[in-house]
């Protein structure tokens, strides 16, 4: 049985960097990846990267082409170009890594035989290897909803599988309104398909801001994606018809493809926890402070723990198991805060901190301050004015409760706000700061004068 002081499964953002890091102080690691098509983990191979890759051509996409047949073929060759590109990144992240003199990588699947011994099963053979710690990084996978004719449909796709589609779908039907079904429908919107969003809820976005959410159904609308609230879908056919029920009404809606974005669960699939006295839940893994589960010495990082699904947040469990093995262990999961996201659709949305709601409820005498988008000149320039741009500040410290950003480069402008609120620097120093010009940054100026 070979032995080793680190076994990772898992090729993700936070299990790679931990690889490599615990290489380099010397540690014999050991990385299991079952798939040569996810070296590097889900944001290189089929979410962020990919998807990002698509938005961008996207949007050139929209502004060049105008019938259909030549949207067709500028896709056509944008999946080829994407293919390419993140080929050239999948090698780029495995080379990093096999680089490494004490980093052995076994081309497998794993799972436990007790709390130090994984099973490698690859092509040609199955054996053990040792581990005196062991970090799952496994991942999270497109959760399908139990609905006839889903499975073994090819008019249906998830969003792994949508990223490779052979075709722009005329005509594209989108399950799920949260925030993969929306960059999907923006893309594929603006690459030229028709497209209609069913989702379950009576309301759009429910969790984000009330006005930034009717800002993004409006801007959607006017684009010509359709969205319908309060759907029961009944079946999908093996034509690309989808039958639902709306109001106590019967519906059926035509397609050429059908994406099923309702969410991704924690993948644990074969892991075979329950040998190494694991415990999880349907969620995911439940871990501590510094990412040890109930077993000390096997830790759970990235999607598979059941949180918030960003790769940037991945990054972040590396840090937290890296203080924990070889800092002061002074960062732990108690200590992030103010954690930003973007959704990708156009223009994107951005969001940190408090909703006017929520700061309101939690008690919290706020200022709130809202500026339109068409108000920035660099967004003039940009030709993308659409959008709204608010944030929440606390009037008794003047420090910042929240931001939502509606607008053309809000994933930039976020990270300066929450670096802000980290520091707690009060919203005057935002307000009076010199930007250069022309730039979206510079709209703080007037958003943070606007109280």
């Amino acid at each position: 049985m070979k032995q080793f002081d680190t076994v990772v499964i898992g090729f993700g953002k936070a299990g790679k960097t931990l690889a490599g890091a615990l290489a380099k102080k010397g540690e014999k690691v050991a990385l299991i990846e079952k798939s040569k098509e996810m070296y590097g983990g889900t944001c290189i191979n089929v979410a962020c990267i990919p998807s990002k890759f698509l938005v961008q051509r996207a949007k050139i996409s929209s502004k060049v082409y105008h019938d259909f047949d030549s949207q067709k073929k500028y896709f056509e060759k944008t999946s080829a170009d994407k293919k390419a590109f993140i080929s050239k990144l999948r090698q780029k992240n495995y080379a990093k890594l096999d680089s490494l003199e004490n980093v052995t990588i076994f081309d497998g699947f794993g799972s436990f035989v007790d709390e130090h011994i994984v099973k490698v099963e690859t092509e040609s053979e199955t054996f053990e290897v040792y581990g005196e710690k062991i970090i799952i990084n496994t991942g999270a996978y497109s959760f399908m909803p139990n609905i006839e004719g889903l499975k073994d449909n090819p008019h249906v796709f998830d969003s792994k599988a949508m990223l490779d589609i052979s075709y722009l779908p005329e005509k594209l039907v989108i399950i799920g309104g949260g925030y993969i079904g929306l960059e999907f429908a923006s893309m594929f919107n603006n690459f030229g398909s028709k497209v209609t969003i069913l989702q379950n809820l009576p309301d759009f976005l429910p969790r984000e801001d009330k006005e930034i959410a009717d800002e993004v159904l409006k801007t959607l609308t006017n684009k010509g994606v359709d969205v319908l609230f309060n759907v029961e879908i009944t079946k999908v056919d093996q034509s690309g018809n989808v039958y639902f029920k709306q109001d106590g009404k019967d519906h059926t809606l035509a397609s050429d493809a059908i994406l099923v974005a309702t969410g991704r669960r924690a993948n644990l699939k074969g892991l075979n926890l329950e040998s190494a006295n694991v415990k999880y839940t349907e969620r995911g893994i439940g871990t501590n402070e510094f990412l040890q589960t109930n077993v000390p010495h096997i830790y759970a990082v990235g999607d598979v723990r059941g949180d918030l699904q960003f790769t940037y947040l991945s990054l972040d469990d590396y840090r937290i198991v890296f203080s924990k093995l070889y800092g002061d262990q002074s960062y732990d999961l108690t200590k992030r805060q103010n954690i930003p996201y973007s959704v990708f659709i156009d223009p994107a949305f951005s969001r940190v901190g408090l909703t006017e709601k929520e700061a309101r409820e939690k008690g919290y005498d706020v200022l709130v301050s809202k500026i339109p988008t068409a108000s920035i000149p660099k967004a003039m320039l940009l030709e993308s004015t659409d959008g709204l741009l608010k944030v929440i500040v606390d009037a008794k410290t003047n420090l910042i409760l929240g931001a939502h950003l509606f607008c053309e480069e809000s994933y930039e402008l976020i990270n300066t706000i929450k670096l802000a609120m980290d520091q707690k620097i009060t919203y005057e120093k935002l307000k009076n700061m010199i930007y250069t010009h022309p730039t979206m940054t510079e709209s703080f100026n007037d958003l943070f004068a606007n109280f």
